[in-house]
C-alpha cells in the first residue's frame, strides 16, 4: 500500500480572511454519509434510529427535522402536512403550474418542469414573497406588542410606510374568506392545538384593517406563516418549509400537457389577441 502523504498543518491567524478561516475540513451539524456503513442525519443514525423493521420516519417528520433539528409531535406534523396538502391545486392556469405545464408541452423533463414551477413560486404577488413578507411583519408586530405597543398603531405605521400589508386581500377573490383557512383551523381544534400568538395576531390584523375601512380579508399567506412560527420556526426555517408546498399540484399539469400534442397547451392564435399597438411593419433588407 502506498503511504499517504501527511496533511500540511493549517495556520489560521486571528485576522484570517473568511475563506482561510474555513479552509480544510467542513464542520457540520447537518450530517454525514459513511458509504457502506451508515448515515448520520442531524446527529441521529438515519437507518438505525430513524428507520427500522417496524418503524419508518414520515417524510414530513424527516424534512422538518432536517430544517430545524427538532422533532415535532404527531399532531403538529399532521397540521404541517395539511398546510402543504390543502394548497396544492392541480390547475394549470395558476402561474407556477402553468410553467410546469408549458414545460411538458415543450417536452422538457419532469425534473426541469417541477424545478421551474417551484422557482416561479417565489413570485412577488402570488408566491412566497408575500408569505415571507407577512411572516416578517407578524414577528415585528408581536415584538412591538410584547413591548407594550398598540396593534392599531403598529398596523397604521406599517400602512403608512408600505401602503399595504402582504397576505391581506386576494386578487382573485378579494371579499371572500380563503377556503383553506377554515380547514387548518378545524384541524388545530381536532388535535387540541390552541392557536398560538402569531395565528391570533394574524386574525387581529385582519380586524384592524376592516376597522380602518379596508375590506381586505386574510388570505392563506398569514396562516401558512403563523402556524409554523407558533411551532417555533425561525423565518429562515419557515422559508425552507413552505418552498415545496405547492409542488403536488404541478405533476398532474405537466403530465396532462405531455399527453397532448407538443405545443398544444394554452395554444392561442395571434388574431385572438385584442391588440392596439403599432401596426405590422415589413422587414427591410
Amino acid at each position: 500500500m502506498k503511504p499517504s502523504l501527511p496533511r500540511p498543518h493549517l495556520v489560521r491567524p486571528a485576522n484570517a480572511h473568511p475563506l482561510q478561516a474555513h479552509e480544510g475540513a467542513l464542520p457540520t451539524a447537518a450530517g454525514k454519509c459513511f458509504p457502506g456503513e451508515r448515515t448520520v442525519f442531524r446527529g441521529a443514525d438515519l437507518h438505525g434510529q430513524l428507520h427500522g423493521a417496524d418503524f419508518s420516519l414520515d417524510w414530513m417528520d424527516l424534512y422538518v427535522f432536517g430544517i430545524s433539528g427538532r422533532r415535532f409531535s404527531p399532531a403538529q406534523l399532521r397540521v404541517l402536512h395539511t398546510l402543504w396538502t390543502c394548497t396544492s391545486y392541480p390547475d394549470a392556469r395558476l402561474w407556477n403550474n402553468r410553467v410546469a405545464a408549458l414545460a411538458g408541452s415543450a417536452r422538457s423533463t419532469a425534473t426541469l418542469a417541477i424545478a421551474a414551477g417551484i422557482a416561479a413560486s417565489e413570485a412577488t404577488i402570488f408566491g412566497w414573497q408575500p408569505v415571507m413578507g407577512v411572516a416578517d411583519f407578524l414577528v415585528r408586530a408581536k415584538a412591538a406588542q410584547d413591548g407594550g405597543a398598540d396593534l392599531a398603531a403598529v398596523v397604521a405605521a406599517e400602512l403608512a410606510q408600505h401602503r399595504h400589508i402582504g397576505g391581506y386581500g386576494r386578487p382573485v377573490a378579494t371579499l371572500q374568506a380563503d377556503e383553506r383557512i377554515v380547514h387548518v383551523e378545524a384541524l388545530l381544534a381536532a388535535h387540541a392545538i390552541t392557536p398560538g400568538p402569531h395565528v391570533g395576531l394574524a386574525f387581529a390584523v385582519e380586524r384592524e384593517l376592516l376597522a380602518l375601512g379596508r375590506p381586505l380579508r386574510m388570505n392563506y399567506a398569514p396562516m401558512l406563516a403563523a402556524v409554523p412560527l407558533d411551532f417555533g420556526f425561525t423565518l429562515a426555517q419557515l422559508h425552507m418549509f413552505i418552498t415545496p408546498s405547492l409542488m403536488a399540484g404541478m405533476p398532474p399539469c405537466y403530465l396532462e400537457a405531455r399527453e397532448r400534442p407538443a405545443g398544444a397547451t394554452f395554444a392561442l392564435r395571434c388574431d385572438r389577441l385584442a391588440y392596439h399597438g403599432p401596426a405590422p411593419r415589413a422587414w427591410q433588407e
